[in-house]
C-alpha cells in the first residue's frame, strides 16, 4: 500500500502554465501549492519524455537534466504539507500534437489517430527500445527531483495502450496478435522502470476504452493480475481513449458518473490489488459513496480540486465553507489549455492566477447589486467576503438566464453552480429583494453594481412577430411533436434543438455562418452535432431568413429562395446584446457594469468579471 497521510490523490491534469521550455514556472508552483495542503499525494500534469513528444506546447518536461532543479522546487513545495509527489510519465505515441513543430509520431501501427490526424511510423524494435529508455531516463530524473512515486500511463489511448488495443495494434510480430503479445511492450516498460528505481510504481489504465473493438474490462482484469505479480503498488482505473472517446477520457458531464468506479471495483475484486478510483468525483456525497459502498483504497480527484482547491479540506472538516462545485463541463479547464491561456475554470475565477490579492476593504461601503444571475451572485459573495454591506436585487429568480442552461439533455450538472451561490447568499444572510429597483430604491447606497445581463438580439426579419427565445426550454413552453424552425445555429440554437428533438419535434435549423455551434466547447460541440444528425433535423448553413409569412419561412440557401411550410413554432437564437436599463440614468454615485450587462459572453467570463470588479470596490 502507498504510504500517504490520507487516501486522496490530486489526479494529473494538463495546466498549460509553462513557457515552452518545459521548466516549472511560478504559475505551476502557485497552482500546486493550493492543492497540496490536504491531499495525501499530488500528481502534477503529465510530463513529456522527449521534446518531440509534447501534447501541448507549454507542457512540463522531464526529458533533460535541466528540468530537475525546477521539479525539485515543485516536490519541495508539495512535501511541505506532508504530501507525497507522484511523477506521471506518459508517451503519447501517435497522439503527439501535430501542430507543434518538431514533434514525431510513433505507434504500434501506421494508422493515424482519429482525433489528431498525424500518420505515425509503425515502431521497429529499435524504436521500442528507445521508448523504454525514455521512460527509464525520466524515472531516474524523477527520483533525483524528489518525487516519491512513479505513475506510468498505460491507458487513455497513449502509446502503451496503442499496443494493448486490438483496434490499434495491427502488428504481426511478437508485439501483436495475442493478448500476451500486445501487453509485452507495456510490461517491458514496467520492468525497466522498476529496475531503475526503488520508488513505488503505480500504473494507470483505461478499464474500458468504450468502443466496440477497443480495450475491454475482461482484458484489463487479466492485465491487472499480471501487474500485481509484477508488484506494482496500485492501479489507477479510468476509461476512454483520446482518439475515439474523449468525453470518457475527460470525464465530461455527457458521460454517466460512476462507470469508472464500477470498472475499478471489478478490478479490485478480481485482481485483489490496491485500486485508485477516479472520474467526476466532485461532491462530498461522491466521496462518501466511494468509501462506504465501493471500499475505495484511494480516491483521485482532478477537476474537483481545480474548481475548489479546498475540496478535500472541506470534506475532512479542516476548512469551513461550501464546496464550489466542478460542473464536469470542460469549458474552462480544457478550453483554457486549448486556447493557450492555460488551465482556467468556469466556476472559479482564481484559477490560473499567479498572484491574486484578496484583501478586506479599507473603507466599508453599502453596495447595491442589481441582477441576481451568476455575475450578480459572484459579486455579492465577493463583496461580502471583503466586508462590505451588500443588498441584491433580482426581478425573478436567482440564477437569471443560467436557469435555462441546465435544461438541455445531459447538462443537469450546471445547476450546481446556481445552488452553490444561492446557499452562499443564504448562509451569509445577504438580503435579496425581488424587484426591479428604480432610482429611489438605490438612493441610500454608496455604490451600485449593474448585473442585469443580456437580452436576445432581434434579427431584422420581415414579418417576425411571434417567436420564442431560449425560454422555449422551460416545461411550460416546451413544444411536443411540432414543426419547429430555429433561426440561428449557435450555442443557444443547437442546445434548444437537442432538447426539442427529445420531445419528438421536427427541427429545422437555419444558420447564416458555415459552422454549427461556433464557440461551443469542443467535446460538447461534437456531441451535440452528432445528436443532431437525425432524420428529424434539417440543417441549413450559409442561409439567411428573409421573410416570415404566417406559418411559412422564406430563406436564401445555396443561391436560391427556399420555403419551409406549416411551421408551428419559431425559435429566435440570433445572438445576445447587453441589457442595462440604467444606462442613461444619472444615479449620482459610482456605478460598475459587469458580466453580460457590459458585454455578452460565456458564464466563465461573467463570473471572472464580477470577481475582479468586486475586488476593486
Amino acid at each position: 500500500m502507498l504510504k500517504l497521510k490520507n487516501k486522496f490523490i490530486f489526479a494529473p491534469i494538463k495546466t498549460g502554465y509553462g513557457d515552452q521550455t518545459g521548466i516549472i514556472t511560478s504559475r505551476h508552483l502557485h497552482f500546486y501549492q493550493l492543492r497540496s495542503k490536504f491531499a495525501g499525494a499530488v500528481t502534477p500534469e503529465p510530463m513529456y519524455l522527449d521534446k518531440g513528444l509534447r501534447e501541448i506546447p507549454t507542457q512540463i518536461g522531464i526529458d533533460n537534466d535541466d528540468k530537475i532543479e525546477g521539479l525539485k522546487q515543485l516536490t519541495h513545495l508539495i512535501h511541505q504539507f506532508d504530501t507525497r509527489a507522484i511523477a506521471h510519465l506518459n508517451h503519447p505515441g501517435r497522439m503527439a500534437n501535430p501542430n507543434i513543430p518538431g514533434n514525431y509520431f510513433l505507434s504500434s501501427t501506421n494508422i493515424a489517430c482519429e482525433a489528431s490526424g498525424a500518420t505515425p511510423k509503425q515502431m521497429s524494435k529499435d524504436d521500442i527500445q528507445h521508448a523504454i529508455d525514455l521512460f527509464v531516463a525520466a524515472t531516474i530524473r524523477a527520483q533525483k527531483a524528489g518525487f516519491d512515486m512513479i505513475e506510468i500511463q498505460f491507458g487513455h489511448g497513449y502509446l502503451p495502450a496503442q499496443f494493448i488495443s486490438q483496434k490499434v495494434n495491427n502488428r504481426t510480430d511478437e508485439y501483436g496478435g495475442s493478448f500476451e503479445n500486445r501487453i509485452k511492450f507495456p510490461l517491458e516498460i514496467l520492468d525497466a522502470v522498476k529496475s531503475a528505481t526503488d520508488l513505488p510504481v503505480i500504473v494507470r489504465i483505461s478499464g474500458d476504452e468504450m468502443i466496440p473493438d477497443g480495450i475491454k474490462l475482461d482484458e484489463m482484469i487479466k492485465f491487472s493480475k499480471i501487474l500485481k505479480e509484477k508488484q506494482i503498488e496500485a492501479i489507477h482505473v479510468s476509461a476512454g481513449t483520446v482518439c475515439n472517446t474523449p468525453p470518457w477520457y475527460f470525464q465530461h458531464m455527457f458521460v454517466p458518473k460512476g462507470k469508472t468506479w464500477e470498472f475499478a471495483k471489478k478490478i479490485k475484486q478480481e485482481a485483489n490489488i490496491p485500486t485508485i478510483y477516479v472520474g467526476q468525483i466532485n461532491t462530498e456525497e461522491d466521496i462518501e459513496n466511494l468509501i462506504n459502498n465501493f471500499k475505495a483504497d484511494y480516491i483521485a480527484i482532478g477537476r474537483g480540486l481545480v474548481a475548489d482547491p479546498d475540496f478535500i479540506g472541506k470534506y475532512l472538516k479542516q476548512v469551513k465553507g461550501n464546496v464550489r462545485p466542478c460542473l464536469a463541463c470542460a469549458e474552462g479547464c480544457l478550453g483554457g489549455v486549448k486556447s493557450g491561456q492555460g488551465l482556467q475554470c468556469l466556476v472559479n475565477p482564481q484559477v490560473g492566477k499567479v498572484i491574486d490579492v484578496f484583501e478586506k476593504a479599507k473603507q466599508l461601503k453599502n453596495v447595491a447589486i442589481v441582477g441576481g444571475g451568476l455575475a450578480g451572485m459572484q459579486a455579492a459573495v465577493t463583496l461580502h467576503a471583503r466586508g462590505h454591506k451588500v443588498t441584491l436585487f433580482e426581478k425573478n429568480k436567482l440564477g437569471g438566464q443560467f436557469n435555462l442552461a441546465y435544461l438541455p439533455p445531459h447538462k443537469e450538472t450546471l445547476k450546481k453552480i446556481i445552488d452553490y451561490f444561492v446557499k452562499e447568499i443564504e448562509e451569509k444572510q445577504i438580503p435579496v429583494l425581488y424587484k426591479n429597483p428604480d432610482e429611489h430604491d438605490l438612493v441610500g447606497f454608496d455604490e451600485i453594481v449593474i448585473a442585469t445581463g443580456s437580452v436576445p438580439a432581434i434579427a431584422p426579419i420581415k414579418g417576425l412577430d411571434k417567436y420564442f427565445w431560449a425560454e422555449v426550454l422551460e416545461e411550460l413552453n416546451l413544444p411536443d411533436n411540432k414543426r419547429v424552425a430555429i433561426i440561428g445555429g449557435g450555442l443557444i440554437g443547437v442546445e434548444v434543438a437537442s432538447r426539442l428533438l427529445a420531445k419528438g419535434n421536427r427541427i429545422y435549423i437555419i444558420e447564416m455562418l458555415s459552422e454549427l455551434a461556433r464557440g461551443m466547447e469542443a467535446i460538447e460541440q461534437n456531441f451535440v452535432i452528432k445528436a443532431l444528425q437525425n432524420e428529424n433535423v434539417d440543417i441549413y448553413l450559409n442561409a439567411k431568413v428573409n421573410e416570415i409569412k404566417g406559418d411559412k419561412i422564406i430563406f436564401e440557401y445555396e443561391n436560391s429562395s427556399r420555403t419551409l411550410e406549416k411551421i408551428d413554432v419559431i425559435v429566435l437564437a440570433t445572438g445576445m446584446k447587453e441589457y442595462n436599463p440604467y444606462k442613461n440614468i444619472q444615479l449620482g454615485k459610482p456605478v460598475y457594469v459587469i458580466g453580460d450587462a457590459k458585454h455578452p459572453a460565456k458564464a466563465q467570463d461573467a463570473i471572472r468579471d464580477a470577481y475582479e470588479t468586486a475586488k476593486r470596490i
